[in-house]
């Protein structure tokens, strides 16, 4: 339909969340009405990220710097872990105020997809969690939709076996099931978290 270049541009874009067709067609028109220099300015950026961005060596979310501002921030209670689905759920949360420091799964598990369970960073939260002496609760923040709720029970049950001192709580029900966290706005996400059980 478009030439070869075109084509192969719109095919990637629609490998993007929620990119259809007509989105990834409006983004590569645009561009290319914008001009050069501003594709330019976005590949930069995309190098920019591709080259500098990598894995918190105790978190897991995505930083230019390991350890994590966040982990590396003395003031943060050690002693309170939250634990998300991604990194956009740690901006969320860091809105509302939490002081704890977290741990990104970078997912959850997925009755669909039998490697799920390999690709998430499960393993390194129950390590994390018997290494860690100071931990004296964990907080359970994943959307409450149904791969959520079954990530929670999978992980409420593993974690108190493997540390039965450490209280294990979620956030409290004022977020609407089905819902993605990062959407929810400050004062429900501060709310949630103080009325957690």
């Amino acid at each position: 339909m478009y030439s070869q270049s075109i084509d192969k541009l719109i095919a990637e874009l629609k490998k993007l969340p929620s990119v259809g067709q007509h989105t990834a067609e409006r983004y590569v028109f645009h561009w290319l009405a914008r001009g050069k220099r501003d594709v330019a300015d976005f590949v930069l950026s995309l190098k920019g990220v591709m080259d500098n961005v990598k894995s918190c060596e105790q978190c897991w979310n995505f930083t230019d710097t390991s350890p994590c501002q966040i982990c590396a921030d003395p003031k943060r209670d050690q002693t309170l872990l939250c634990v998300v689905a991604d990194s956009q759920s740690v901006v969320a949360l860091q809105k509302s105020g939490f002081n704890g420091v977290y741990h990104v799964l970078r997912g959850v598990l997925d009755a669909t997809d039998p490697e799920g369970f390999s690709k998430i960073k499960i393993k390194q939260l129950f390590d994390r969690t018997v290494k860690d002496s100071d931990l004296l609760e964990i907080i359970l923040a994943l959307n409450p939709d149904l791969s959520g709720e079954t990530t929670m029970m999978y992980l409420e049950k593993e974690l108190h076996t493997k540390n039965p001192k450490i209280k294990i709580s979620r956030l409290a029900r004022g977020l609407p099931s089905g819902s993605d966290l990062q959407y929810a706005d400050d004062i429900t996400l501060e709310s949630a978290l103080k009325n957690r059980r």
